[in-house]
């Protein structure tokens, strides 16, 4: 794996924008940021911490998760909430998230504090419509992770990283998910960010694991790229052909605290794009 920029927190939610290049967080140290084709670094969102998912939205800005489901715009100041930690009684933030074709936000909730010795009280999974509405369709997630679609838009993969499963959920054209069943239980790491490639492999970060295993449509073990550091978090399709596979780490386990790092690595299959948010801005 190529190491293209290095001495970040913990990384997350790698982003691949068309023409641009890969926008990633930093959980712990704050801030969005955009890695260009020259390997430069810019800032997009400053000091927000917290971030575990981003996505784009039509009207040029981003998605953002942490405390709370926030839309930033890349012309000025504007946010806006989408989504509050009062959507259940126990939810403290919000994680990984995804979109579907219809532009629909697929996130999920956590309801302790992950980096202390606290309870781990389960959270759940929401969906905001195109409309703003938003709905919980479903429970018992210990620590939510990674959200992917398959090709066809019908299943919905989910990393519960504290239960080392990948859920598997049938998906309804209005949005909603069936119950849950496992797609893939792992060991030796805890599942984390996840990627879907046009083949419809699902492609997953092993959190302590030091790799990213790959697994067919049906969950038999395809493969495992290693990783240089243990802590992957996240991983991304991009590139102009969307073959660039892009790695991210944390700090937990390697050198320093400081030694978060963004890698990438060609692969045979395209990733699958996904959608831009869709989700209305209005109050």
């Amino acid at each position: 794996m190529e190491e293209l920029a290095t001495g970040f927190g913990l990384v997350e939610g790698p982003t691949w924008v068309k023409d641009k290049g890969l926008l990633f967080s930093d959980v712990i140290r704050g801030g969005v940021y955009l890695l260009d084709a020259s390997n430069n670094i810019s800032t997009i969102v400053e000091h927000r911490r917290g971030i575990g998912g981003i996505a784009i939205h039509e009207k040029n800005g981003l998605i953002v998760g942490g405390r709370n489901i926030s839309y930033k715009s890349f012309t000025d100041d504007k946010t806006t909430t989408l989504l509050s930690s009062d959507v259940t009684e126990v939810a403290l933030g919000f994680n990984d998230l995804t979109t579907d074709s219809k532009g629909r936000i697929y996130v999920g909730s956590v309801a302790f504090k992950v980096f202390s010795d606290e309870e781990m009280i389960p959270g759940h999974l929401h969906v905001i419509d195109v409309d703003g509405s938003v709905r919980t369709i479903s429970d018992g997630v210990m620590l939510t992770n990674g959200l992917g679609f398959s090709p066809d838009g019908k299943t919905l993969y989910h990393s519960d990283a504290r239960d080392a499963v990948v859920r598997q959920y049938e998906v309804s054209s209005d949005g909603s998910v069936s119950d849950w069943k496992p797609f893939v239980k792992t060991n030796d790491g805890h599942p984390d960010g996840l990627a879907v490639a046009e083949d419809g492999s699902v492609w997953i970060a092993m959190a302590y694991g030091s790799r990213v295993d790959v697994f067919e449509s049906n969950g038999a073990f395809r493969a495992s790229l290693p990783v240089p550091l243990p802590m992957v978090t996240s991983v991304c399709f991009g590139g102009p052909d969307l073959k660039d596979l892009y790695v991210v780490t944390g700090s937990r386990g390697g050198p320093s605290d400081s030694c978060g790092t963004i890698f990438r690595t060609r692969v045979e299959v395209p990733g699958l794009p996904i959608s831009d948010a869709k989700v209305s801005l209005e109050d």
